[in-house]
């Protein structure tokens, strides 16, 4: 009984050692499918293992307080010192300019004298932090990104003016522990003294400044510490308004985005699995067509259909294991490749180790594809009878294989789609995902079908080379499903990323709005607004300056819920994460257009009431008549919903979220949100550069941002976005191709049988290649057709809904690349049709 458990795995040993001819993409296809899952997770683990081990760097501190607007009070700093060593920061955006009056925008970061709590500040010179920001001669020092200094054209050992104030540059920052937690910025990085920032006279009531409270607890400062403060700040200090954060999500952002990120490189590592599935069963199919005399020999020797199953099983298994282990091994080496070719560039802290759950997921990951897809071929190698031994090799066969077996291939199929939900960041967007799949394959096997049926009813061509053409797309064993499903995955794919790519790079590379501003004016105090105005009208007479006051405050509750327990959707998710601009008017704001409830009169002088944004009220769940919480300058303000507002933000005009009825924040200390507009949306570079040196002359504490400047800022970060989508994505063509060569490759012998019967009947090798190009052309052109259609919705699907961003399908790029990938699968057909032309027919015709 155990040795007949084992004989199973001993034929297909056996049977396998003659070598791997045939199953080659095979392997080639899980182990690449295998290597991006193993090593996409590999990575997010060592950089979430980085986050966790450098949380206390990242963030600074055990925690980090942080408020917008306004310093600490004395209570709340009191309450900070008594639970240990505290370190004091200030951010904000800032006009640096040089003797020679050229201007840029600077991320400002003011630092006392224990900063870093944790980590080191590196300069480059070497030398100490406190010596490079020290007074000496009554000039200040500062330390700046390089970025700054070509920008600005200037090296260490130059000056520059901040605000009021002078600087020295005495460094360049070569690091700076707590970049990840302080986020992206518009301008490059400038840090000072906070002695010195009080001394610019930026620091102006109501300035958009966030100040930062680093905490280091004595001790090891554990989890359960932690906790504790952060549950007694609140509880003390409920109308602080500050955003807590603790080691263990430093930068929360950040870590969301990673998750995100990583979600979408599985994706692609399940597409590159998926296509390869296909890869997969065609090696099986095409291995168990070349079997077939094998298997009908081992069943007149009395060996059952299950038997027969079960050793070619049992090879798929291994064959798929060496596949899988070659991936997960190439996996595993991609973190520490990053580390070692990048990580001098990449400020990350990935901490690169062997993380073997990853690894055995991706084995999971290939064992179950290769079943998925390998266990309908093997089911109808069951039925394979003993008469194969003396039939044509091109006879039909049971297009089903039994119930057993198209149950057992459900259920792997049902195992990869749920394992690829329940371990998703997203499930709602995997379950889609899962859903898309299974469509995709669904119509690529209904669009083959519907070719061969068209073939099949066609009207009788006159010409013998197209005649020979349909009749190969239709016939039994045609290779009309497989080039249908592997070309018409590849071309879907490649059409989705270039629809993508495209309309990200419009997003942002095409002119902006008509009526787009040029500039964003911020912190213009309001004591010296009028004067402002008069300044900037003179600088550009025919220019639009639209001004409004601003203030910034962080909801802490709606209806009564506090923000932290709300459940908002994705999409509205982002207004709870941090402050957000705020602001009042007595008009309905220029861009924005009422679509429930009343908007409140002029001299309205009630209780407050606030105007909602639309989609975010809806994403949280709010209407008319709900109350929502807002901390402002450490004040909870309780406002109920008035109305709703739909917002053109693509205008780029000023907008917000909340917009308060007047007289709300009377005595709170606020500035102005200034935009200019040109006329026809147009202003030539010299006046713009105009304006930024006569502004940052005579109004220091203006910060001035170039509307252009900050969305090329975003572009670059879309660009190296769309970068990486276009790596990823080529490993997923790379197994579409692979598939593609592998399914041409499986018809070779019946192209063999096809050339040599065809010769012997007087058909010359020109008229033979005219019909398999023909047929070739045919089959590729209707699936490019398919591809085509699949791509631009999926495309348009993700661009529209995912990323909330206008459509516009770029018919050139799409077509082209179709084009090239239907020329590409005609050469890989005749490349292998051109071997099978020159078989003698002699030696195959004994062989028959």
């Amino acid at each position: 009984m155990t040795a007949s458990r084992w004989l199973p795995l001993r034929y297909a040993l056996r049977e396998m050692r003659g070598g791997l001819s045939g199953f080659y993409i095979f392997i080639a296809c899980i182990a690449l499918g295998a290597m991006s899952i193993a090593g996409v997770g590999s990575l997010a683990a060592s950089l979430s293992d980085g986050l966790a081990r450098e949380g206390r760097v990242i963030l600074g501190g055990d925690l980090s307080f942080n408020l917008i607007q306004r310093e600490a009070k004395p209570e709340e700093t009191a309450f900070l010192k008594s639970h240990g060593e505290v370190s004091t920061t200030a951010s904000l955006r800032a006009m640096s300019r040089t003797e020679s009056g050229d201007a840029t925008l600077v991320e400002l970061k003011a630092v006392d004298k224990a900063y870093p709590l944790f980590g080191a500040v590196t300069l480059d010179p070497a030398g100490s932090l406190d010596d490079a920001l020290a007074k000496r001669d009554g000039v200040y020092g500062a330390v700046a990104d390089p970025t700054l200094l070509a920008r600005l054209a200037i090296a260490p050992g130059a000056r520059i003016t901040v605000g009021n104030t002078e600087f020295i540059i005495r460094a360049a920052l070569a690091n700076e522990p707590d970049k990840l937690a302080v986020g992206i910025g518009f301008g490059p990085r400038l840090l000072v003294s906070d002695e010195a920032l009080r001394a610019t006279g930026l620091l102006q009531p109501g300035s958009l400044v966030r100040w930062r409270y680093q905490l280091k607890l004595p001790g090891d400062g554990n989890d359960q510490t932690v906790k504790a403060v952060t549950a007694e700040a609140r509880a003390k200090l409920p109308e602080a308004g500050w955003e807590i954060r603790n080691r263990t999500n430093a930068s929360p952002q950040f870590e969301r985005n990673v998750e995100r990120f990583t979600q979408f490189l599985t994706i692609v590592g399940l597409t590159a699995l998926l296509v390869g599935g296909v890869g997969v069963g065609n090696a099986v199919k095409s291995h168990l067509d070349r079997k077939r005399a094998t298997i009908a020999t081992l069943k007149a020797l009395g060996a059952s259909g299950r038997r027969v199953f079960a050793i070619y099983l049992t090879q798929v298994v291994i064959l798929a294991l060496i596949g899988g282990v070659i991936g997960a091994v190439l996996g595993a080496i991609l973190p520490f490749a990053v580390v070692w070719t990048f990580g001098a560039i990449i400020p990350l802290p990935i901490v690169p180790a062997v993380h073997a759950p990853e690894l055995v997921l991706s084995l999971v990951y290939g064992l179950l594809t290769a079943l998925a897809f390998a266990l309908w071929p093997l089911g109808r190698a069951h039925d394979v009878p003993v008469g194969a031994l003396f039939r044509d090799v091109v006879a039909a066969q049971p297009a089903w294989p039994r119930r057993v077996y198209v149950a057992l291939t459900a259920l792997a199929v049902l195992a990869l789609g749920t394992l690829a939900v329940l371990l998703a960041y997203d499930r709602r967007v995997a379950l889609i995902y899962v859903g898309v799949a299974a469509v995709v394959f669904l119509l690529l096997r209904l669009v083959g079908s519907l070719v061969m049926t068209i073939a099949r009813h066609a009207p009788r061509a006159r010409s013998t080379g197209l005649r020979m053409a349909i009749a190969n797309i239709h016939r039994p064993g045609a290779l009309t499903p497989t080039i249908v499903l592997s070309l018409g995955l590849g071309i879907a794919l490649l059409v989705t990323v270039i629809e993508i790519d495209g309309n990200l790079r419009n997003q942002f590379a095409n002119e902006l709005p008509a009526k787009a501003p040029a500039f964003y004016f911020l912190d213009i105090p309001s004591d010296k607004a009028p004067a402002f105005d008069a300044f900037v009208a003179k600088q550009a007479p025919d220019a639009k300056l639209e001004e409004v006051p601003m203030l910034r405050g962080r909801i802490v509750s709606a209806k009564k819920v506090e923000a932290q327990n709300l459940k908002p959707t994705e999409e509205a998710a982002w207004v709870l994460q941090s402050d957000r601009g705020i602001t009042y008017s007595t008009v309905v704001p220029n861009g924005s257009r009422l679509v429930e409830g009343q908007w409140w009169a002029p001299d309205y002088n009630g209780p407050p009431l606030v105007s909602f944004e639309k989609k975010i009220a809806d994403g949280l769940g709010l209407k008319i008549g709900d109350s929502i919480t807002v901390n402002v300058l450490g004040r909870n303000i309780t406002a109920t919903i008035a109305n709703l507002r739909t917002v053109d933000w693509q205008s780029l005009s000023i907008n917000f979220v909340l917009v308060y009825s007047p007289h709300v924040f009377d005595g709170a200390p606020h500035t102005r949100l200034a935009t200019l507009t040109f006329p026809d949306g147009k202003a030539s570079t010299a006046q713009e550069n105009g304006i930024i040196r006569a502004l940052a002359q005579d109004f220091p504490m203006v910060t001035t941002v170039r509307v252009k400047d900050a969305l090329d800022a975003i572009g670059e970060l879309v660009g190296n976005l769309v970068l990486a989508i276009r790596g990823a994505s080529a490993l997923t063509l790379l197994v579409a191709a692979l598939v593609l060569g592998g399914a041409l490759a499986a018809g070779h012998h019946h192209r063999v049988y096809d050339a040599v019967i065809l010769k012997t009947l007087g058909a010359t090798r020109l008229r033979l290649v005219g019909a398999y190009t023909i047929e070739y052309l045919l089959i590729a052109a209707a699936t490019a057709l398919f591809g085509v259609l699949s791509g631009t919705v999926a495309g348009w699907l993700i661009v529209t809904e995912l990323m909330h961003l206008p459509f516009v399908w770029q018919p050139a790029s799409a077509l082209g690349a179709t084009l090239v990938a239907v020329l590409v699968t005609v050469a890989l057909g005749l490349a292998g049709t051109f071997s099978a032309l020159g078989q003698k027919p002699a030696p195959v015709l004994r062989n028959l």
